[in-house]
């Protein structure tokens, strides 16, 4: 078994993980993600009993329980940058002593689901839908600085996907996840849209929004909308999932997800940014199933 030195594992001096400051005892199995600190206390809310609750910077945390299932539900804020400190820090829980440093023998595996938000890339997904990324495209590069990428990812699919967009060699090389396919069978039932999801690495250019600087390309999203893939197009873009689709396979088999309620659609410019009630049915539906 591998042993963690302190500059690669830093562990607070109350015995916490050192961005997260969760125990691994106040961590459950069931994870949901959301990237707003303030949703924790929305999830939360539906919760039965509520175990603690923790904040730490933009990583807010509360583990309970719903209809005797527990539950963790911790805010990550925005971008796969905070999904790497996550993802890690949780596997970090479930799998390493952080008393010895040493990585346990028996794997623990972790069900997580990010419930977000998203914009619609079809012009024939509705506001207010509910969609699941069956595959998550990286824009971001995450995964790229790991070792065993390509073991989870769709070379093939990232290969047309980079010929069709013409990709530039100055970005970095997108990836390509599927989600866990149990997860993606027990939370979406015939009430959710299954699609191709990508996670931008920003919130303006890099998913083709012009403000008052320009975009190296500006017909990306045409490119985008355009490209098939076997039954596969893209259907939407968000910012974390990708990241966590990937790390949870590298990680060694944690069952991992996102599901959106699409707020937007780039592609027929409407929004809606009056979706609380839209939110609040999908995170009870996620807990009713995870």
């Amino acid at each position: 078994m591998k042993q963690f030195p302190p500059s690669e594992l830093i562990i607070n001096a109350d015995g916490s993980i050192f961005h997260l400051h969760l125990k691994p005892e106040q961590l459950a199995d069931n994870v949901i993600l959301v990237g707003d600190p303030g949703r924790v206390a929305l999830v939360a809310a539906y919760f039965d009993t509520q175990e603690f609750s923790i904040s730490s910077r933009e990583f807010n945390t509360i583990t309970g329980t719903y209809k005797g299932k527990r539950i963790t539900v911790l805010s990550t804020g925005i971008g796969t940058d905070n999904i790497d400190i996550v993802m890690n820090e949780l596997d970090a829980l479930a799998n390493i002593d952080l008393k010895t440093r040493i990585e346990k023998a028996v794997f623990r595996q972790l069900n997580i689901v990010r419930i977000g938000t998203c914009g619609g890339m079809q012009p024939e997904i509705p506001l207010g839908s509910f969609l699941i990324s069956e595959k998550s495209i990286g824009f971001d590069g995450m995964i790229n600085f790991y070792a065993g990428r390509d073991g989870v990812c769709d070379l093939d699919f990232e290969a047309a996907l980079v010929k069709h967009l013409d990709w530039n060699k100055q970005l970095a090389a997108p990836y390509v996840v599927d989600a866990d396919r149990d997860l993606v069978e027990r939370i979406g039932k015939d009430d959710m849209i299954r699609g191709v999801t990508i996670s931008a690495n920003g919130f303006y250019g890099p998913q083709g929004r012009e403000l008052r600087v320009g975009l190296a390309d500006p017909h990306l999203n045409d490119k985008i909308e355009s490209f098939r893939y076997g039954k596969y197009k893209i259907t939407n873009y968000e910012m974390e999932g990708s990241a966590i689709a990937g790390l949870a396979k590298l990680m060694g088999g944690h069952k991992a997800m996102t599901v959106c309620c699409v707020i937007a659609n780039r592609r027929v410019e409407a929004a809606n940014t009056d979706y609380k009630p839209y939110i609040e049915r999908l995170v009870q539906t996620v807990l009713d199933r995870i």
